[in-house]
């Protein structure tokens, strides 16, 4: 795709800071450079390619502030045109005068994730690397990091494009059996394609069951905070964020609506969620918190089921954990710095469950809880293949599709369906494992996507 208009945007966060950089990007960077930048030596950017030049930048014989500039010929450039960047001091008002008088001399200000969308449709990056970015500036922790790292790499394209080379190699044969059968080529057979599928689709369930490693890496673990009122929520949020974030009274239903934070655990994320205490009120504002709180822990990844040893259980604590008993959950038996008034190992409703002593008062059991939620999430520790790991919705979706067609393509072939039948099942899987890397997208998908970047990346 040939984009002859240049952009420009201002590439750095809002805000005070020590440089601010304007990028722009296009076949008229250079000239639009030369027109509002002077260097001291009065030497031109284009003479010290990839070397930033000191000087200024200069409106109607005013100065609006001192630079670096540094011009990037195409097409070794992230966009794979020409790109010039000016460094100038940071802060709000001296990028957006400078990015004005750019925009003023020919540029255009950039759409949000343009200089990314350019980089895919030059052909520097697949579609796959390109929401890698979108992931690295967003990362939380250190392994969501390497693991948009590793896909910015190419660890997710290097893999589809590899079972995508397959099907193509497998759709080449039957469609020259279908279309040229007179042709003197070598004769394709259901078992030869029944192997190869078979190949493929084990290729593409074995990156699928990455995925939800890599979402709870990206997205947070997300941990629902369960009980009734007073048994000590707020309490343990508090203690796990080491922070006085939800407010801890003696007054029952103090905490009416969520509460989330994020936290890391050796690096893992945990969305946080403290709820509204779950009981029957007839104060029509609980009412909605107890609702929101019931909806909260059937979405989570992990509920947290608090339970008071000081008081006795009750008909709410029993509709808690009758509701919760299909999620993954760790039950917390609190407040065990006062006089236990029931027995945990005659509890039939919660026997053979994981559970875990706790004082939020005397700081008791927070330690075992989060090694606890380590081993049980991820089996101890999380390890980060270079292979690649799965971590995109939208990935999933699309190697769902293929795998589906490898499935209807391996049908077709055990009922020995005329080939015409099977070229439709390959080319579906091929066009879904394309879906990925960008190779089969539609303009309004790319769209959709690109307009979630921020401006000047």
């Amino acid at each position: 795709m040939f984009i002859d208009d240049t952009i420009a945007a201002i590439a750095t966060a809002t805000g005070e800071g020590g440089i601010g950089i304007i990028r722009i990007s296009g076949m008229q960077s250079l000239e639009i450079a030369k027109k509002v930048f002077r260097s001291i030596s009065n030497k031109q950017p284009e003479e010290y390619p990839r070397t930033l030049c000191y000087g200024h930048i200069v409106k109607d014989n005013t100065v609006l502030d001192e630079v670096l500039t540094v011009y990037m010929p195409a097409p070794h450039t992230y966009t794979k045109e020409d790109i010039v960047e000016i460094q100038c001091h940071g802060g709000m008002i001296a990028t957006k005068m400078i990015l004005e008088w750019v925009l003023e001399n020919g540029a255009r200000m950039a759409e949000h994730g343009e200089f990314t969308k350019r980089a895919f449709l030059n052909g520097r990056i697949d579609l796959s690397q390109a929401e890698a970015i979108k992931d690295i500036i967003s990362a939380q922790t250190a392994k969501s990091f390497l693991v948009a790292q590793n896909q910015l790499q190419g660890s997710i394209s290097n893999k589809i494009k590899s079972i995508r080379n397959k099907v193509t190699e497998d759709v080449a044969k039957i469609t020259v059996a279908v279309d040229f059968p007179e042709e003197d080529a070598p004769e394709v057979t259901y078992e030869e394609l029944k192997e190869s599928m078979l190949l493929c689709q084990t290729e593409m369930k074995q990156l699928l069951e990455t995925f939800e490693t890599g979402r709870l890496l990206k997205e947070g673990l997300k941990t629902a905070i369960i009980g009734k009122p007073n048994v000590g929520k707020s309490s343990l949020l508090n203690e796990i964020l080491q922070e006085q974030r939800a407010i801890v009274t003696d007054i029952e239903g103090t905490t009416r609506d969520i509460i989330e934070e994020m936290i890391t655990i050796d690096g893992v994320p945990l969305r946080i969620i403290d709820t509204a205490g779950i009981r029957d009120t007839e104060d029509i504002v609980e009412q909605i918190g107890v609702s929101r709180s019931k909806e909260i822990m059937q979405q989570a990844d992990l509920v947290l089921v608090l339970l008071d040893l000081s008081r006795p259980l009750t008909e709410e604590d029993h509709i808690i954990l009758e509701q919760s008993k299909e999620k993954k959950r760790i039950l917390l038996l609190n407040k065990t710095d006062l006089p236990s008034v029931w027995n945990p190992n005659e509890e039939p409703s919660i026997a053979g469950e994981m559970v875990i002593q706790t004082s939020m008062s005397q700081k008791i059991g927070i330690e075992t809880l989060k090694e606890q939620i380590k081993e049980l999430v991820f089996q101890g520790q999380v390890i980060i293949s270079n292979d690649g790991m799965l971590n995109n919705v939208r990935h999933k979706n699309s190697l769902i599709h293929a795998i589906k067609s490898s499935e209807d393509a391996l049908d077709s072939i055990e009922q020995a369906l005329p080939l015409d039948i099977l070229e439709t099942d390959f080319k579906n899987c091929w066009t879904y494992l394309g879906e990925i890397t960008g190779e089969t997208v539609s303009e309004e998908l790319l769209d959709t996507i690109f307009k979630n970047f921020c401006i000047g990346k």
